[in-house]
Parts: C-alpha cells; sequence; structure tokens
C-alpha cells in the first residue's frame, strides 16, 4: 500500500508532503482515508481539477479510501486563493443545482461503495450550516494566529496586490481547516491533498486535528500545473475545458489532448493517463511528425477515463476522417494548400474575412481557430490538413494541395 507514494513520485503528481517518512510508515499499515475539498462554483468541474481526481484515483487502485468532499457549505463563502476579486456568492439552489452536476463526474474514476477502499462522497454543509459563531470561536478560532494567517499565499497576495479581501473570506481558512477535523473525527480521514495553492490552509488543518483531535493526520499537495508556454492547466482563450459533456463535447474534449504543445506529451500521459512509464517514455521520445501519434494515444487515453472506451475512439475516428481523409461535415468548404500559409491569408481565402486587416480584427477578437485552439498571433504559420473556424458556425478544411 506505501506504493502510494512511489508511484505518484515517479508520474509526477507530488509537490509538498507534510511528513513524507511518517505517511509512507502510516501507508504501510493498512488502508488509509485522504480527501480532496471541491467547491460547487459551477455545474462542472475542469480540466484544472483533474490532476486530483487522477490522485484520488491511484489513492484507490493502492488499496486507500479516497473521500470526494462536495463543498455545499465553503461555497457560500468562496475561497480566495488565487484570485484578485471576491467570488460571487451563490443561492443555496444554485449551489446544489452545482453540486448534483459535479458529483456524476467522479463516476468514471472513483469505485463508490462501503468496502475498506470505497469512495465515498461527502458534503461539507452536513456540519458547517450547523455551526453557532461563539462555539465555534471559542472553540476553533482560539487555535489560529491572525500573525500566521497574513502570512498565507491565499492572504498574502492578495494583500500584497492591493486588492480588497473581505472578512467572509478571511475566515476561509478556519472553515477548510475544520473540514479536515471533522472528517477526522466522523470519517478517519488521515490526509488531505489539494492544489500547491492550498498548502497553508491544508497546513493550518493538520495543526487544527492534532490540536483538536490529538490525531496525527497528513498533508499532500501537487505542483500547480501550467502547459510548456506558460498557460495555466485547464484554462484556454476559449474558457475552461470542462469534464462534463453537456459542457464540453466528447469530440472537443479529445481535441484539447490532442492538441497538447510537443514538450508536454510526455508529462500529460503519466499524469492524465494509466499507460505504464516504459511504455508513455516511447511515445514522448517520438520526434517530428511521429509526435502527433503520441498526441492521440494522449488524446484517445484521457478520454477513455472520462468518457469511456467507445465514445474516445469514436472522437478518435471523427478526427481522422476530418483531418486526414477530409471528410467532415461534407459540405464543408476546402482550402487548397501548398506548403503553408498565415492564418491571415488563410482567412481571406476561406472567405471568413474580405481584407488582411478584417482578418487580424477577427484573430484579436478571440474569434479565430486552428483544430479548435484559439488564435493568438494572425501570423502564426497553418500546414495541411487542419480546420480552420471563425465563431462558431464558420468552418473550412485546409488541405494539401
Amino acid at each position: 500500500m506505501s506504493d502510494f507514494i512511489q508511484i505518484a513520485r515517479e508520474r509526477g503528481f507530488i509537490h509538498q508532503i507534510t511528513d513524507e517518512e511518517a505517511l509512507k510508515k502510516r501507508l504501510s499499515e493498512g488502508p488509509l482515508s485522504a480527501y480532496v475539498g471541491f467547491d460547487c462554483t459551477a455545474d462542472s468541474l475542469h480540466v484544472g481539477h483533474l490532476l486530483t481526481i487522477m490522485l484520488l484515483r491511484w489513492f484507490q487502485k493502492c488499496g486507500h479510501r479516497p473521500v470526494a468532499l462536495m463543498g455545499g457549505g465553503t461555497t457560500k463563502i468562496g475561497d480566495p486563493s488565487g484570485r484578485d476579486e471576491t467570488r460571487q456568492l451563490l443561492t443555496d439552489e444554485k449551489i446544489e443545482e452545482n453540486k448534483a452536476g459535479i458529483r456524476k463526474t467522479f463516476a468514471p474514476f472513483l469505485h463508490f461503495g462501503e468496502g475498506a477502499s470505497d469512495a465515498i462522497m461527502l458534503d461539507n454543509a452536513e456540519w458547517l450550516d450547523q455551526l453557532r459563531y461563539i462555539p465555534f470561536l471559542r472553540e476553533v478560532g482560539r487555535h489560529f494566529s491572525v500573525n500566521r494567517m497574513l502570512t498565507m499565499d491565499s492572504v498574502k497576495l492578495r494583500l500584497d496586490r492591493d486588492q480588497p479581501l473581505s472578512f467572509i473570506e478571511f475566515n476561509y481558512m478556519l472553515l477548510q481547516s475544520y473540514d479536515f477535523m471533522e472528517l477526522n473525527k466522523r470519517h478517519g480521514v488521515g490526509m488531505q491533498m489539494g492544489g500547491s495553492d492550498q498548502w497553508g490552509n491544508i497546513v493550518m488543518g493538520v495543526d487544527l486535528v492534532r490540536r483538536m483531535n490529538s490525531k496525527e493526520v497528513f498533508g499532500l499537495t501537487v505542483p500547480l500545473l501550467t502547459t510548456a508556454s506558460g498557460t495555466k492547466m485547464g484554462k484556454t482563450a476559449g474558457g475552461a475545458v470542462w469534464l462534463s459533456a453537456h459542457r464540453l463535447p466528447v469530440f472537443d474534449y479529445w481535441q484539447f489532448w490532442r492538441n497538447a504543445e510537443d514538450a508536454d506529451v510526455g508529462r500529460f500521459l503519466k499524469l492524465f493517463t494509466e499507460l505504464d512509464l516504459a511504455e508513455i517514455d516511447r511515445l514522448a521520445s517520438l520526434q517530428g511528425a511521429e509526435i502527433n501519434e503520441a498526441k492521440k494515444v494522449l488524446a484517445t487515453e484521457a478520454t477513455a477515463l472520462l468518457h469511456g472506451r467507445e465514445a474516445a475512439e469514436a472522437a478518435a475516428e471523427t478526427a481522422r476522417r476530418t483531418f486526414e481523409e477530409g471528410q467532415a461535415g461534407g459540405d464543408l468548404p476546402k482550402v487548397p494548400l501548398s506548403g503553408e500559409a498565415s492564418v491571415t491569408a488563410l482567412l481571406v481565402q476561406a472567405g471568413f474575412a474580405a481584407s488582411n486587416a478584417e482578418a487580424r480584427r477577427h484573430v484579436a477578437g478571440g474569434g479565430v481557430r486552428v483544430d479548435d485552439a484559439v488564435v493568438t498571433d494572425a501570423n502564426q504559420m497553418v500546414k495541411a490538413p487542419a480546420k480552420l473556424s471563425f465563431g462558431r458556425k464558420k468552418h473550412a478544411l485546409i488541405v494539401a494541395g
């Protein structure tokens, strides 16, 4: 069971651990429960959440019990981490609607049940909604130093940028720590996992459990994941890459992975697929045009985990027909291209712009995509085969000719 740390480290999941040697010892003694919290700010999670979901999956595969904690209570406060502005406060009805949508995301990744390693899903509204303010301050608040809280990144970065931090947001780390304490007391949860921006909150939770429950518990964070070009993982110019099919079609999800940067392929295969490391090393070593085969494997394997093998292979076949055989849409206009040309020239040639100046305005407005990736440089060069899109309804196939 202690193999979890080795697997997580080899595949690139680990950023920090509160006490790695003690955690290894505990993991070797029998099943441990660990949780990740997910606030209900939308009716779907996005690719930015996938790192911790995959970590929970590996945790279960190693014989331990994953806990998915829905933030029905903390969503009413809003996590200030990594933000310059206060999150919009949602109604109770909207939070419940979002929570119902999010729950569906976990079914493909985790096995839920009553066994020692079966996943469970909980909602922190169960205990947070029942809190009484004065008793909470006396029993929990007294364990927190404001001096220390001001040094936490979620607070410090906001203040350093002279951005307002509301008192309600300042309370968030107390509630997150209280979650850990309640989960430990009610369900024996012994570890919290989360993004690296949650490190301060997690450490405070570990400390609170020690103080109030007299138990040794652990914290583990995953790295802040960015693409090779520095873009935050899961964020694109077109918005978040959603995990729910009603938000993002399966084919578009497949295309997101297919469009990964060359330098990211090996890393993403380790994090977002379950291929063995030797095969990943082989795929990551491919050069030139062959790296596209590795990207297709990445896209199909990542999509299969979320949407199922059949849907993933259907998306791969649609892409093959569209981009390799030029069969997509039947009546889509085809733009012959010998060699390569700029996006600007292709927009004019496809009839999507009357002039180069108009084409550049389309690009500046964020409405132009090549193979479903938003174009930010009007001089970007394109080779066939490719799909050129303007807006939601104008598409053309760039074909060799």
